[in-house]
């Protein structure tokens, strides 16, 4: 049957069809109640696509398949692993490892999303392809994750996806999807529903019939064809159950149970069975209905009557058939019905389902039934379903009849379950452990588990104490994981610290104190703690020396490729790199950042690549490098984009300040000021105030700029600081505010003796330049223009030239302050710090002297991700090098040469390598 109505919303998904046959890949989320139209819609998009030459693969999400890792993603691409040769090997091992074909460890949910999105860009080559994914909601944690992350990667390829959802205020999950582009469906007009229900039901209907059928549909398609005929013919005739407060779905679900409570006895438990099997595979079906002596003519009622069909697939009218049964059978019957799947299902050939429908038909507990799900959630583990072990485990506890083992479950299903992202699910199984038999080590997990969610999902200030406590539980226990769990909450106190937390770091350093000694070799979260302690306890002079020791053995060890490859290998570099920066050592930040990076890249750990990124950025900006900090941050905004998160910004905001934006920069302190509390903690507050001290300075608000310095400086957060410092120094001094000035400079000066490094000398010189006078003034600018020459903080390089100017144009020295200006000038307009350029170029028309303008570049026509691409395509990267680095298609790679191309006005990547942008 045709569509009826619906033409806005068939014309967009035509729309999407046709520009996935140009080569211009989409992906729309059809959305709306249940019955309203979304599997039509899906219908409509299939024969559209398959009369335009494109090839259709489908996959349905249910329920019951919800604990499978990866397995509606199996459903959609097993029909094109054919294609599995032509994707580089890590993509190959991560899809046969997520699809259980390959022994290995978890590949990383977004590296499957690469190869998938490559898998699906190789088909796409071949000809046009079209994904259709119907009930996403109800598709397994993994799976939506990856098809939202290809979803939102899709560019150039010859693909569409068609994702069809329910309301949000229907079962499943949304979650990864929200975002995408969307049409949404809503019911029919009168005038459309009165001319479906004429097209589909064929029994003559009286007014006062048609009338109430209507009105109880209330614009549902599938109300409307199932009303007619779940009523009494004589009752069609006249007259008409009065509607009810029942909503729509809910109506049409309890039709299809009325319809089959209808049937044989044989044909409802027939049709439970194909409920509960989310497989639909038919064989599977009669083994399972031969145990229960249910023969193949059972079947023919449940075909007769339209609620599904059987041959070598089973397949439901309706999602909501499907719900019906199994939603309203009785629990025995249930019990029975899983207990034949579990027989009827190979335990060599598929373990998992086997052990799920096996603990679905236990009543009471099962040891037995418990350790296979236990074991069944290594696996889905192993091929990188979290959510699917934590499905797993948590029906195990609920199995697992001794005390002991039952705490010991429920408290590796809560750290599962967290890990999946389900905090409250985590919170109520860390209950059910604390209320059995537990160990003081086992007591002491869910202290540290307890706080790190409380971490992750508030930021509150208590999270710092609910660490310590746990630190302190584990020290005779476990040695390393107590040092280790001090470690974080000294992390958590940092980033928790500023303004309303002045001492936090402070407290809990003076806690960790009492940290049990390392109990072998120190390893670098060892000396970490030990220079973090010190530092807060004893000062930055006393601490430093500990720090550079952390920093430089976490590079050493990082330069090994075994330890490099490890998850754990990466996991301190968030804080090695940050004591880089603490001990103005670019250069050891800069190959900390680089690698952190890279190796994040590598594992496709796209959660924790955007963090990398915003440090790595920062390097680039202080560096002076502002179009390479431009395209890790549009990198940045859109890898978080892609994996569903809501992007920080606060790189994008650090460069609208330093290239003297002051709208921008504005609106995105602003924008941040009413962003969710989650994200406002010290650090990122400290950041934010950071980057209006620079524009201010810039501008030469230096009272504004002096008020936020102060906030910055705030935080215990070291880098943050350390780079806020000067500008405060700056900032106070031009605002006549000289005790600021002068206690700002003694940090600082006091820093920098213990650093030792040319970047934290030159700032404290150039700092002591701005609070002297005379020939003492002059020789501090000399020397700070000597130190930073010599290291890679470009920024403050062109900065000291720009105050040497202005000072020595105040002093009457005019040939001397053009010379500095000149520079400064130039420097400070190439690197596009257009508000201190600004300043340069005021100050040299003081002088007498027209500054020159910067000429044109080329490359000033390509945004920052084309730049990047540019820029790695210049060094010999082949496209599919570059994508996998970006996690895009190759083929979008190669649009974007193309692009790239245009504008530059060359033909070739040998003149793009001539142009020497690497």
């Amino acid at each position: 049957m045709d569509l009826v109505g619906r033409r806005p919303e068939r014309e967009a998904v035509e729309r999407l069809l046709d520009e996935a046959r140009a080569g211009r890949s989409g992906a729309l989320m059809v959305s709306g109640e249940a019955g309203v139209g979304k599997t039509a819609m899906l219908e409509h998009a299939r024969s559209v696509a398959a009369l335009s030459g494109f090839r259709v693969e489908t996959s349905v999400g249910l329920p019951s398949e919800t604990q499978f890792a990866f397995g509606a993603l199996h459903q959609l691409c097993a029909p094109l692993l054919g294609h599995l040769s032509a994707l580089p090997g890590p993509q190959q091992s991560a899809i046969r490892t997520a699809f259980g074909q390959e022994a290995g460890a978890a590949p990383e949910r977004f590296l499957v999303g690469l190869a998938v999105l490559n898998l699906l860009s190789e088909v796409a080559e071949e000809g046009p392809l079209l994904c259709l994914v119907d009930d996403a909601h109800w598709m397994d944690e993994a799976s939506a994750q990856v098809l939202a992350f290809v979803a939102r990667r899709v560019a150039a390829e010859r693909l569409a996806l068609l994702l069809c959802v329910r309301d949000p205020t229907d079962d499943g999950d949304l979650r990864p999807f929200i975002g995408l582009p969307e049409v949404r469906l809503s019911g029919l007009t009168e005038s459309e529903a009165r001319a479906l229900l004429a097209a589909s039901v064929r029994t003559p209907l009286d007014e006062e019939v048609r009338d109430r059928v209507v009105a109880e549909a209330r614009g549902n398609p599938l109300a409307l064809l199932e009303l007619p005929r779940s009523a009494p013919p004589a009752r069609l005739a006249g007259g008409f159950e009065l509607p009810t407060a029942l909503s729509v779905p809910r109506r049409i679900e309890d039709m299809f149970h009325q319809r089959s409570r209808d049937l044989p006895s044989e044909t409802q438990l027939l049709l439970l069975l194909a409920a509960a099997d989310p497989t639909g595979d038919g064989a599977l079906l009669w083994r399972a209905a031969e145990t229960l002596g249910i023969e193949a003519r059972a079947a023919e009622p449940a075909e007769e009557a339209g609620l599904l069909t059987i041959d070598s697939r089973v397949r439901f009218r309706h999602p909501l058939v499907r719900s019906a049964v199994y939603g309203a059978c009785s629990e025995p019957d249930r019990r029975r019905a899983h207990g034949a799947l579990a027989t009827a299902t190979d335990p060599r050939f598929d373990p998992d389902r086997h052990a799920w429908h096996r603990s679905q038909a236990v009543l009471g507990v099962d040891e037995g039934a418990a350790a296979d799900l236990e074991r069944s959630a290594g696996r889905a583990r192993t091929r990188g379903g979290l959510a699917a072990a934590a499905a797993f485990l948590q029906r195990a506890v609920d199995l697992t009849p001794e005390p002991a083992v039952r705490a010991r479950r429920a408290l590796d299903a809560a750290e599962t379950m967290h890990e999946a992202g389900a905090s409250e699910s985590a919170l109520d199984l860390l209950a059910i452990a604390a209320a059995q038999p537990l160990g003081d080590l086992g007591r002491a997990r869910i202290q540290l588990l307890r706080a790190t969610i409380a971490f992750h999902r508030t930021h509150g200030s208590e999270t710092p104490g609910m660490l310590l406590d746990a630190a302190r539980t584990f020290a005779p226990l476990d040695a390393s994981l107590s040092r280790e769990t001090y470690l974080d909450a000294l992390d958590a106190a940092i980033v928790l610290g500023g303004p309303g937390h002045p001492r936090a770091a402070l407290n809990v350093a003076e806690a960790a104190r009492s940290a049990p000694p390392a109990p072998g070799p120190p390893t670098p979260a060892d000396l970490l703690l030990d220079g973090l302690v010190t530092t807060f306890t004893e000062g930055y002079e006393a601490g430093a020396p500990s720090l550079r020791r952390a920093a430089q053995a976490l590079d050493d060890d990082l330069s090994t490729p075994h330890v490099a490859a490890e998850p754990d290998g990466r996991r301190w570099l968030w804080l090695g790199s940050r004591a880089a920066v603490a001990l103005f050592d670019d250069d050891l930040a800069y190959r900390l950042n680089c690698r952190n990076v890279r190796l994040t890249r590598d594992a496709g750990a796209l959660a924790a690549l955007p963090l990398a990124l915003i440090n790595l950025c920062t390097n680039y900006l202080l560096e002076g490098d502002f179009a390479r900090a431009e395209e890790l941050a549009a990198e940045e905004v859109a890898i978080t984009k892609a994996i569903g998160a809501k992007p920080m910004a606060l790189t994008t905001l650090t460069i609208a300040a330093w290239r003297g934006h002051r709208v921008e920069t504005i609106a995105g302190r602003d924008s941040f000021a009413e962003g969710a509390d989650g994200l406002r903690t010290g650090t990122a507050v400290s950041w934010v105030e950071y980057a209006s001290a620079v524009l201010n300075n810039g501008l030469g608000n230096y009272r504004t700029a002096m008020d936020a310095a102060v906030l910055a400086c705030e935080n215990d957060e070291l880098p943050q600081s350390n780079c806020a410092l000067p500008e405060l120094v700056e900032a106070a001094t031009r605002a006549s505010r000289p005790a600021v000035a002068a206690a700002a400079l003694d940090e600082l000066d006091s820093r920098a003796r213990a650093s030792g490094t040319a970047w934290a000398r030159g700032l404290a010189a150039r700092s002591k330049a701005l609070t002297s006078t005379g020939p003492a003034a002059e020789d501090h600018y000399r020397a700070a223009i000597e130190l930073l020459g010599a290291c890679r903080i470009a920024t403050h390089l062109a900065r000291t030239h720009l105050v040497y100017g202005e000072w020595l144009r105040r002093e009457g020295r005019r040939q001397d302050a053009r010379e500095q200006l000149r520079t400064a000038h130039e420097m400070l307009s190439e690197m596009g710090a257009g508000a201190f350029a600004d300043r340069a170029a005021r100050e040299l028309r003081a002088t007498g002297e027209q500054p020159r303008k910067r000429s044109a570049q080329p490359t000033d026509a390509l945004t920052p991700h084309e730049l990047q691409i540019a820029r790695l395509v210049a060094a010999g990267a082949t496209s599919r090098e570059v994508a996998a680095q970006l996690f895009l298609s190759p083929r979008t790679i190669e649009a974007h040469l193309r692009n790239i191309f245009r504008k530059l006005g060359i033909t070739s990547r040998r003149q793009l390598r001539d142009l020497q942008l690497a």
